[in-house]
């Protein structure tokens, strides 16, 4: 398969969302129990997930999805270019100061920084200049990620060298029923590597978080209503965070609760270093209520954990018609999704577009574009 230069993919300073994978080298075992040692390297998720938290709250990108695997990762990602430029230059230098501190606490995490500390970086206009860039690229939050993850592994195992067996794999994800597939695809990979049996026992991805806070949420909710005497209505002045789903991004726009909405519906004053995870930004992804998508996520994980032919259920059917996709072949495209798609994943036309503005004939994948979302 012909290589495409990072810059060819991924396009610098506009919003977009790409498909990341990283993979262990050789027999290096990421997490879970290793069957030829005999080591158990579950704990690895945890890392994982603690790390995606801390820079889905600096960072200018959004985290859609994400699933830790025993030799590999997925992460989901969306760039914010326009969030990073409206940052200003002592929020950037605070971001950056979260994510490499030059002090920490005795528990490891992030000491608060002195002004003087912070007037530092600010000092330097080319330099804040470029770390506001940094904020936005999926290069830096992909070293960042993958970087501290190999460094703690290297030092458990009491050994040095490569961790990973290169640079993070990305694909452009070109239109909303690429998109959707994609999550699908990365919620679904424990059941498909047969880990777990369903949605939400696979712990350390993000159909776990979401379904596990939903359920958070509904209980507080009946809990509050039962302390007003009034049936499905919250305590006044509750405050929306301490959720397991805070840090991802939300699936539909209009799951950002009232008063926590900045210009365009989005957060763009970073919060105390000691506070609850949080995300980039509240403006969801696809064009579907959580519920929906869970529906659509756990009746697709039965199709490909039974191999079963069955149909679309009709409460389905409509989200599938609105985005255009042949519900014959969704399926299909979420289970051979690694497969089918290399460089970019999209509609026929959108992979040709993006092919053409790349200077590039990226005709593998094109046929099964336009079978599985034409």
């Amino acid at each position: 398969m012909p290589s495409y230069a990072r810059k060819e993919i991924v396009r610098e300073g506009e919003v977009g969302i790409y498909h990341c994978v990283a993979r262990c080298v050789r027999r290096a075992f990421l997490c879970g129990l290793d069957p030829v040692s005999g080591k158990n390297f579950e704990h690895r998720r945890a890392w994982i997930q603690q790390r995606l938290e801390l820079l889905a709250a600096n960072f200018a990108c959004d985290v859609c999805a994400f699933s830790a695997m025993q030799n590999h990762l997925h992460v989901v990602l969306r760039t914010r270019p326009d969030l990073a430029e409206a940052l200003s230059d002592e929020e950037v230098a605070l971001r950056w100061w979260r994510i490499f501190p030059k002090r920490r606490n005795e528990d490891g995490t992030p000491a608060d920084p002195e002004p003087h500390e912070l007037r530092i970086l600010v000092a330097d206009p080319r330099a804040a200049a470029e770390r506001r860039k940094r904020l936005a690229s999926i290069s830096w939050f992909m070293r960042c990620l993958c970087e501290k993850i190999a460094r703690r592994a290297n030092k458990e195992d009491q050994c040095t060298g490569r961790f990973w067996e290169g640079r993070f794999k990305c694909q452009a994800l070109l239109d909303e029923s690429a998109v959707l597939a994609c999550s699908v695809y990365v919620d679904l990979n424990p059941i498909r590597a047969g880990i777990c049996s369903t949605p939400e026992q696979s712990r350390f991805t993000s159909a776990y978080q979401r379904i596990h806070a939903r359920q958070a949420r509904r209980r507080r909710g009946k809990a509050d209503a039962a302390r007003r005497g009034r049936r499905g209505r919250t305590a006044r002045g509750k405050r929306f965070d301490a959720r397991g789903d805070a840090w991802l991004c939300p699936i539909s726009a209009d799951a950002a609760p009232p008063g926590v909405k900045g210009k365009g519906g989005e957060r763009l004053k970073p919060p105390p270093v000691h506070t609850p995870p949080c995300r980039a930004s509240w403006h969801g992804f696809l064009s579907m209520k959580l519920d929906d998508y869970l529906r659509l996520l756990d009746w697709t994980g039965r199709q490909v954990r039974g191999d079963k032919r069955g149909a679309i259920p009709k409460e389905l059917a409509p989200i599938l018609d609105r985005l255009a996709i042949d519900d014959r072949m969704w399926v299909a495209s979420v289970r051979n999704f690694g497969r089918w798609f290399h460089r970019a994943a999209g509609r026929a036309e959108h992979l040709m577009e993006a092919a053409t503005s790349a200077g590039k004939h990226w005709f593998q994948g094109i046929a099964h574009g336009r079978a599985a979302f034409g």
